[in-house]
């Protein structure tokens, strides 16, 4: 048996940030948007045990904890697997690149099992992280609670994305801790707010939205950014901001010509689009 997918990288066309919750996790508002820019993972028989093969990646794999989750949640007793991760969404780069995976890692289990149960996916990756329920059918959301309720929004977001890496990572866990001390997160009321404002403004949300709150805590731990930003407005983008939880900078441009034409001006960057969930199609390989 030989299985593949593709697990694209998202982007927050908007990311609002709210209180702590008990869990320790953000309540959060979010468009969450998958691109172009994907990792690739194929399944295929294992031996002697469930495992991944992802070069250049070292720790803890999300991927793994995914097939033990899927195994335990649902009793599936098939024979071992391997599954290989080719990445080409940047690590630790506010691209979800982790979570993508671990989403499409789901999606090859399903098949794989012949247990497609959408609520029974759904469970399992949010468990997995707050991400990852975005991740397991790629497309276009609307993202609450701290990620995990989602809401499809049909269509794609119509933006060039400019994809501008920085060098070295920039944890998840550090930007939210650095959000909270610089006391970013908003009252529950204001993010009832920003929900309201961002379903009023969908499904194409205007420039004045499209706005990160973990960017002043990113660029705090990584000052240089600010730089990008500039040079990356400057390029033409009609919205520039931080990926996520960073470092990646991104250009949101209207004409997608425009994108590719910035992209000289970046050595190593790249242009995406936004796809919907076709992108996440799993495949006989």
């Amino acid at each position: 048996m030989r299985l593949e997918t593709r697990a694209p990288g998202k982007i927050n066309v908007c990311l609002f940030l709210g209180p702590t919750r008990a869990d320790g996790r953000h309540e959060l508002v979010s468009i969450m948007q998958s691109v172009t820019l994907a990792d690739r993972l194929r399944l295929e028989d294992g031996d002697g045990a469930d495992a991944v093969d992802c070069p250049g990646v070292d720790g803890v794999n999300l991927v793994a904890t995914a097939i033990a989750a899927f195994r335990e949640t649902t009793g599936w007793r098939g024979d071992p697997v391997r599954i290989s991760i080719d990445k080409r969404i940047p690590v630790a780069a506010g691209m979800a690149g982790g979570s993508a995976d671990a989403g499409a890692a789901l999606r090859l289990l399903a098949r794989a099992s012949g247990i497609e149960d959408r609520d029974a996916l759904h469970a399992i990756a949010a468990d997995l992280g707050a991400d990852v329920p975005a991740q397991v059918k790629p497309g276009r959301v609307l993202a609450t609670g701290a990620g995990e309720q989602i809401e499809r929004v049909p269509g794609v977001a119509r933006y060039g994305v400019l994809v501008v890496p920085a060098d070295g990572p920039l944890l998840t866990a550090d930007v939210f801790r650095e959000a909270d001390r610089l006391g970013l997160p908003r009252s529950a009321k204001k993010l009832a707010a920003a929900l309201d404002a961002v379903r009023d403004g969908l499904p194409d949300l205007p420039d004045e939205l499209c706005v990160n709150e973990l960017e002043p805590a990113a660029l705090s731990l990584r000052p240089e950014l600010g730089e990008t930003l500039a040079r990356v407005r400057a390029a033409g983008a009609d919205v520039a901001m931080v990926s996520g939880s960073g470092p990646t900078v991104l250009g949101l441009f209207h004409n997608v010509k425009a994108a590719k034409a910035a992209r000289e001006h970046f050595p190593g960057s790249k242009v995406a689009k936004p796809i919907g969930p076709h992108g996440g199609e799993v495949l006989a390989a």
